[in-house]
């Protein structure tokens, strides 16, 4: 029974120096240990390698080699507009004032905030319209959308998809970017009074329709985004 004692006693007396000997080695945590590294997530975020990279790491642009071509700032531009085109040129001078500024990318841009703005507008959605409209264009859609909801009448739409959208103008005014798009849509729209009578459009039938928008950029801001300055729908 005494040697069961001392036994004990020494296995717990070693227990209690090796703990401290691995906190001495391993120290402690303090809970802001940056977490271990999860290539599934870093693959799926697209900053694998920034997770890998120490923090006290900074990127610089690499220099470039003797005999190696340049880069070819306008060959965004030169592939979707022809070169020495109005629209070319004007696609240019933005992107002189804005090197981020690819047209491709814009485009995309363009075509989302168009229907962003055409549901939002049908809706009466004043918030999602405040942030994507200037303010002379948006005081117009607050005014018809408040003369609508003044005699009760709801406008019921269903938008099918955008056909096409070109870009037809580019130029600088003063710092703004503005450029202009054609585009094609089909939608499905129908104006009902207060006792829910059709007095516009068709609820059955999918309608084209052409507009002539202007997105405007303060390319002088380090806000990204665009807004809508001016509207026309072709006949």
């Amino acid at each position: 029974m005494g040697f069961f004692d001392f036994g004990t006693i020494f296995f717990l007396i070693a227990a209690v120096v090796i703990f401290f000997q691995l906190r001495n080695v391993l120290g402690r945590r303090t809970g802001s240990e940056r977490p271990p590294f999860d290539p599934y997530t870093a693959a799926r975020t697209g900053d694998k390698d920034a997770a890998q990279k120490p923090e006290n790491v900074v990127s610089l642009p690499r220099k470039r080699q003797p005999g190696e071509p340049a880069v070819d700032t306008y060959a965004a531009i030169d592939a979707f507009a022809k070169p020495d085109s109005d629209l070319n040129k004007g696609l240019r001078t933005i992107k002189d004032n804005d090197p981020s500024f690819d047209p491709k990318g814009f485009v995309d841009g363009a075509k989302m905030a168009y229907v962003m703005i055409v549901m939002a507008y049908a809706d009466g959605d004043r918030k999602t319209l405040k942030n994507l409209l200037s303010r002379e264009v948006y005081d117009g859609f607050v005014a018809a959308i408040g003369e609508r909801e003044a005699k009760s009448e709801k406008i019921q739409s269903s938008f099918v998809g955008i056909n096409k959208a070109d870009i037809v103008s580019a130029e600088m005014k003063g710092g703004e970017a503005h450029v202009t798009l054609r585009i094609i849509s089909e939608l499905i729209s129908a104006t009902r009074d207060k006792a829910g009578a059709v007095i516009d459009g068709d609820p059955e039938t999918v309608a084209e329709v052409k507009d002539v928008w202007t997105f405007a950029r303060d390319t002088r801001s380090r806000d990204p985004n665009w807004k809508l300055v001016a509207t026309e729908e072709e006949d």
